[in-house]
Formats: structure tokens, sequence, C-alpha cells
């Protein structure tokens, strides 16, 4: 049509994250970015020559030449990315970019660039940089959405609360229990997250097959212990891990990652999934941060919905699905594959994005959290009492049986359920509950504010000495 323009005739530009909202100006989406990515594998070329430049094998000059050429910024992202159409992976364009660069200063350092290397050592090492600076980002904010946890369930350590169990009242707990509870998913994560860190997300130094030949075959004084001296220096430049092995086949790094990524999400899914279901309207117990103009719906002024624990939810369900992929990719043929490695990048990048994006969502959630006593305490009484029917049943049991005490609160419980009558008027009236419990112990036996069970010490044992 004459005088339009279609999207395709345009550049489609960057992903801004229009379809990732949980991500979309976090940290963990500029960590992530294509240029993030590009700088990693730079910064990966760069930390092999000053490695190389250690064990002897590239001069020293030709090192920092190569470092001070390697910034993201000096290359076209956009024809690297079309230039890896041509070659199913962007690094051999980048080594072209980044060999032209350094050649502008030095031609002579220009010869060293990536040296003796292959595509899959630079973009697994970049990707492994990549992981450490997100984690970092994701470690950070679980402690602090656990520490704003950890506020709220000292506050409501005896704030009692219908428990729900199918979806329906089932007994009295607190919400202090329940925000411990919380809490300890994210310490799980954190955990976790820091287990990875601690142990270090490992280098990928192998050459063409594993075998490290390409980094051997220029060593000038025999081979001797050159690729243990390489590797050792290679870590300690990118700050990473020296691996048992290569391991351009051996995914387990990637798999561990998944694992982790997917257990961090889940457990902010878990609280946002609870405090959706507490902060509908006929329930009301809790309510998000309120922020003006946030939630707005764009055919109802009255509603204020659930954005911040929609965005976690989001992320729950992307990112087991996304891990699965992943940990798909551990069935990897030969020395390397085709096509089983390449399928792990998108899939690697949307993991971080999103768990990245949902932990730092986490914190605002948790620091701005509404808790509502009054709505918790009013909908205990919805059910005048037979929230704690299972305590009255314990009280009878010893004269009565089991069975029998069991059988008259079931027949007593649909009665008031079908009269609208309380429970405890009810059981006044039942000769077999008066001939062992009086009126006065019946109504103090029906306090749900005092069926809470171990819920304030079992906060106090989680949270510790404060």
């Amino acid at each position: 049509m004459t005088g339009t323009t279609t999207t395709s005739d345009r550049d489609p530009g960057p992903d801004c994250g229009l379809l990732s909202p949980v991500r979309a100006g976090t940290p963990a989406e500029a960590a992530t970015s294509d240029t993030a990515w590009l700088q990693a594998m730079l910064d990966a070329e760069a930390a092999l020559a000053r490695a190389q430049a250690v064990v002897g094998t590239v001069p020293p000059e030709a090192a920092a030449a190569i470092t001070r050429a390697a910034r993201a910024e000096r290359l076209d992202l956009r024809a690297l990315a079309l230039a890896a159409r041509e070659t199913a992976n962007p690094v051999v364009g980048l080594v072209r970019a980044l060999t032209r660069a350094v050649a502008e200063e030095s031609p002579d350092a220009a010869a060293y660039v990536h040296h003796g290397s292959t595509s899959q050592d630079i973009f697994d090492t970049g990707a492994m940089l990549v992981a450490t600076r997100v984690l970092r980002l994701v470690h950070a904010d679980l402690e602090r959405a656990a520490a704003a946890l950890a506020v709220l369930a000292a506050r409501h350590r005896d704030t009692a609360m219908a428990g729900r169990t199918l979806a329906l009242h089932a007994v009295p707990t607190t919400f202090g229990l329940k925000a411990t509870g919380w809490r300890r998913l994210l310490l799980d994560a954190r955990d976790r997250v820091a287990a990875l860190l601690d142990g270090g997300l490992p280098i990928s130094l192998g050459g063409a097959a594993g075998t490290l030949a390409g980094y051997l075959e220029t060593v000038p004084h025999g081979r001797g212990d050159h690729a243990g001296r390489l590797l050792d220096a290679f870590a300690v430049e990118t700050g990473l891990a020296r691996p048992p092995l290569p391991w351009h086949a051996l995914r387990t790094p990637v798999a561990d990652l998944a694992a982790v990524l997917a257990l961090t999400t889940g457990a902010l899914g878990k609280i946002a999934v609870d405090v959706q279901s507490l902060a509908r309207t006929e329930v009301g117990e809790v309510a998000e941060p309120a922020v003006e103009g946030r939630g707005a719906s764009s055919a109802m002024p009255h509603k204020r919905n659930p954005v911040l624990t929609t965005l976690l939810r989001s992320a729950a369900l992307q990112v087991p699905v996304l891990a699965a992929g992943l940990t798909q990719c551990l069935v990897c043929e030969d020395e390397r594959s085709a096509g089983v490695w390449h399928a792990e990048w998108q899939l690697l990048r949307e993991c971080l994005r999103l768990a990245g994006g949902a932990a730092h969502t986490a914190v605002e959630l948790a620091e701005g959290l509404d808790v509502r006593p009054g709505r918790m305490r009013a909908n205990l009484d919805l059910t005048g009492s037979r929230i704690v029917s299972e305590r009255i049943c314990a009280a009878l049991a010893p004269t009565l049986g089991k069975a029998r005490a069991r059988d008259l609160l079931t027949r007593a419980s649909a009665d008031a359920d079908r009269t609208g009558r309380t429970l405890a008027d009810l059981l006044a009236g039942l000769p077999e509950v008066t001939a062992h419990l009086t009126a006065e112990r019946i109504s103090a036996l029906l306090d749900p504010e005092q069926y809470t069970g171990a819920a304030g010490p079992l906060v106090d044992a989680e949270l510790g000495p404060r």
C-alpha cells in the first residue's frame, strides 16, 4: 500500500521489555542486555590475553592493547548480530571486529587476539561472567526482601488469622508464622545462589575439541604444566573458578544455574500467590504497597490491581519451563553440539532476566506490604468459631471417645452452618457437652486467638535473637 510502512521495513531495534515488564528497567535487565553480553565476551577475550601474557605466550604489551580495545561501545552490535547468521554464533564476528580495533592502535598486537582460542571458550566464559553479575544482584535482593519479612514476622508474631487448606478455613495460624515461612523460602533461595557464587561459576577453556591443543602449540619451552598454569591465570583474570575439565559438552554449570533460578522464582511465586489470595476483595487481609497510578484498570476506575505479585507470578511460571530447556541441553553429543549449545543462550538470558527482575520486585513488595489484622480477626469470626472445632474435639475425646466427639462436632458444625447460630450456642445446648464442659470453658476453647499452637515459638526459633 502506498504511504504505509510495515514493521518488517524498519530496524527492529532493541528488546525493550515491552512483553516482559517483570524485568523492564531493573538492574538485571541492564546486566543481561546485548551490550552487557557483548562486553562480557570482550572481557573474556581481554582476560585470556592477559592470562596468556602471564604464562608467556602473548607479549604483555599486546595483552594491554587488547584489553584497551575490548570495549563494547567500539563495536556495532547490530552488525555482529547479522554476521552471526553466517557462523551460527556471535564470537566469530566479534573476533574480527576486535582484531580491527586492536590493529588501529597496534598492528603487532592484533595477531594475538583470540590466540589459540575457540568461540565456545569465549561465549561460555562471557555467559558465566554475566550470570555471576546477575546472581550478585539476586543475592542482595533476596537478603533485603528476607530482612523485610523478618520485621513483619516479628511484628505479627501473635496476629491470629485463618489458616486455609484446600482453599477453605482450616485452623487458626498467625501472620507471623506465614511471613516466617516466606522468609525461609527466600533464605533457601539465597543460600543456593550463594553456593553458586562461593563455588565460583567456571571459566571455559578447552580449545576446538576440549584438548587445549591450540593454547599449547606456541608454548616456547615445552608443554610442561602450561595448560594448568594457563587455566589458573585465566581464572584469576576473570574472577571465575577453574573447572576440573573443559566443559564444552559437559553442561553442568548451565544446569546448575537453571535449577537455582527456577527455585528462586518458585519461592517468589509462592509468596506472590499467597499475597494475591489474601488481597482478594472479600478477604482483604493484606494489600500491596499503594503507589499512585499503579494497578489502574483500563476499564474499571475503582480497581487497583495487584501489579507486583502479578509480575512475580509471571516470572515463577516462566522460569521453570525455560530451566527445563536448559537442563535438557545436558544431552549434548560429541565434543561440541550442533544446536544444543546454541539453544541455551536465549533460555539462559531469559532465566537470568526474569529471576533478577522478580527478586528486585520482591523487595518492594516485602518492604511495603500492608498487613490488616482487623480483617484477619473478622475473617476468623466468619464461621462462628467453627474454625476451632478441632479443639473442642480434643477436649471431649478423653471422656466421650475420639470418634464420638468428632461425630458430635461434625453434626454441631453442620447445624451451625445451616441455622446461622454460633457453635458456642449449639454446644451449650447439648447435654453430652455440658456434662463435661461449662459454658465459660466452651467459650474459652472456641477463642481462635488462643488456638495457634506453637506458631509464636516457631517464629522465635526461626528469627533467632533480635
